[in-house]
């Protein structure tokens, strides 16, 4: 009688599984809160303010998104199908404001324009008088001009693709059917973006929802101010918490929407792709579209990095060992969460290829959804599952909190770079090496492991400088007076201290510009979507990409 061979254990699915688990668990006690509502607590909320920060939150989110799409579709547009003085260096430098946060040009833009700035003095010489009309800066269409300013890139970026991708032989039928460029835009391009579109306007919102200290400059109150407002100045965390819930029912119903704004449309390429025949600009109109390209780039980055230029000083609030301080624990935070999240999502990504299977697939998709929430609610997550058995203290004591929530947050940053780095084995390669009897340790460490090298330095380098900026969940988690560069830039414009905050905001938009510009340049001889692209388009709440024609 001969016994059959026992199957070897399979550790793998069961770490996939576990690791995956632990960074949604955090979003899982988030949702659980929305099971268990507290009447009393909501309906204080209620008799309170909170009408009125649904009210700014929904205005802010519609406004920043029309804001977004007028100045990423025109922008993208102008750059692909026409010619004009400095069209191939607006097409690149359009991109830096991503390198720029919002709290940072929230403040240069109210200092500039408020009645005290520059602009208000200057006029006020001109025209010798004590007061001029000028629109009330701080204000919600402030804020919404400010966040527009600095998230209109995710647009701009994803119709770059979307632009890239419409198939010629489209474009020629609507010109030959008596479509002008314009209308042939209109009715033939842009139905074909639409996905693109519908993800780059999703993304841009989850922003606006994790944003709080820039519509803070401008006396705004919307839930993630409350939040803040709340757990920070009240200490109720109970009250926090449900606020939280709200923002979380908020991005649930943006996915929702963007899933509805795709539609069940599906495009596909009707010829080669490639770039629309750019028309050469005469004239006043070659000028003006250069001045619009100028525009938008100055207010978005040119004119408020030469303003902290002029604030690059040190004072009575920051000394220049304050500074290092704050560097050294920026550098110490960005790095763990960098590499954490390279951990975590290497391990996922790479185990879930080798074991496959329906649960490790789904395992893998499941660290995707932190990007596509805010960072309250993830940090709300992690105190709640901390709370509930009885480790608070490992949060707000450490830097555990911090790391974790990050890593929640930024891990589909290095899931998604680790993947396409995946993508250049061929599966002969591994069925080749199973078939020599290698097992999947052994796989990873040969093979996956020495393909990951250019994919773990970008991924890194991504999860680095979003941690650097990050401030939501700083605030929130940090041990007590543990500021890094984006706390310290916060709470010296909490204190008026604006001329003392240009070297550490200058120190944050320098570090950012680095991947921004790798990227571009890893993109500028691709004929496909770039990496920048895919960058911005997949950690979304759906594929940013969508087949044309």
């Amino acid at each position: 009688m001969s016994l059959a061979p026992r199957r070897a254990f399979n550790p793998w699915p069961i770490l996939v599984v576990g690791v995956a688990a632990l960074v949604i668990l955090p979003v899982a006690m988030m949702a659980s809160e929305a099971l268990t509502p507290s009447v009393d607590v909501w309906r204080r909320l209620w008799d309170n303010r909170l009408p009125t920060m649904l009210t700014s939150t929904v205005a802010l989110l519609v406004l920043v998104s029309i804001g977004t799409m007028l100045l990423g579709v025109s922008m993208a547009w102008m750059v692909s199908a026409y010619r004009f003085p400095g069209r191939s260096v607006f097409r690149v430098a359009l991109v830096l404001p991503l390198a720029m946060p919002g709290y940072i040009l929230g403040y240069v833009f109210m200092t500039t324009f408020s009645f005290a700035g520059p602009v208000q003095s200057t006029l006020r010489d001109w025209f010798g008088t004590s007061s001029v009309w000028f629109p009330n800066v701080r204000s919600l269409p402030g804020a919404a001009v400010v966040l527009s300013l600095t998230l209109y890139p995710y647009v701009y970026v994803l119709m770059l693709t979307a632009l890239r991708e419409q198939g010629l032989r489209t474009w020629q039928v609507s010109r030959t059917l008596g479509q002008g460029r314009l209308r042939g835009a209109w009715r033939a391009v842009l139905p074909a973006a639409r996905p693109t579109l519908a993800a780059g306007v999703a993304l841009v919102m989850m922003e606006v929802l994790t944003d709080f200290a820039t519509v803070q400059y401008f006396n705004v109150e919307t839930i993630p101010v409350g939040i803040f407002k709340v757990w920070k100045g009240q200490g109720d965390r109970v009250t926090a918490t449900q606020l939280a819930v709200l923002v979380l029912v908020v991005a649930l119903v943006i996915i929702v929407l963007e899933r509805a704004l795709r539609g069940r449309a599906r495009f596909y390429q009707a010829g080669a792709k490639g770039f629309l025949e750019p028309v050469v600009l005469r004239g006043a109109r070659r000028w003006a579209a250069t001045g619009a390209c100028l525009a938008v780039l100055s207010a978005a980055f040119l004119l408020p990095v030469w303003r902290l230029l002029t604030w690059t000083q040190l004072g009575s609030q920051l000394t220049f060992q304050q500074y290092l301080e704050h560097m050294s624990r920026s550098v110490t935070l960005a790095g763990l969460a960098a590499f954490s999240c390279l951990l975590v999502g290497g391990i996922v990504t790479a185990a879930g290829r080798l074991t496959g299977g329906r649960v490790s697939r789904w395992a893998t998709k499941g660290i995707l959804v932190g990007y596509a929430l805010p960072g309250t609610v993830i940090a709300l997550g992690v105190l709640a599952m901390f709370s509930a058995v009885g480790r608070v203290t490992l949060v707000t004591t450490t830097l555990f909190g911090v790391v974790y929530a990050y890593v929640v947050r930024f891990v589909p940053l290095s899931t998604v770079t680790v993947d396409a780095s995946l993508e250049k084995i061929t599966p002969s390669v591994v069925m080749a090496a199973r078939t020599l009897g290698a097992r999947p340790g052994r796989i990873l460490r040969r093979i996956h492991l020495p393909m990951l090298r250019s994919g773990a330095a970008a991924a890194v380098l991504l999860v680095f400088v979003h941690t650097l900026q990050e401030l939501s969940i700083v605030l929130l988690l940090r041990p007590f007076n543990y500021d890094t560069l984006a706390v310290l830039v916060f709470g010296l414009t909490q204190n008026s201290a604006w001329e003392e905050t240009g070297l550490p905001a200058l120190t944050i938009i320098a570090v950012a510009l680095v991947p921004v510009i790798l990227m571009l340049r890893a993109g500028a001889g691709e004929k496909g979507p770039s990496q920048w692209e895919r960058a911005l388009g997949e950690p979304t709440a759906g594929p940013a990409k969508a087949s044309a024609g």
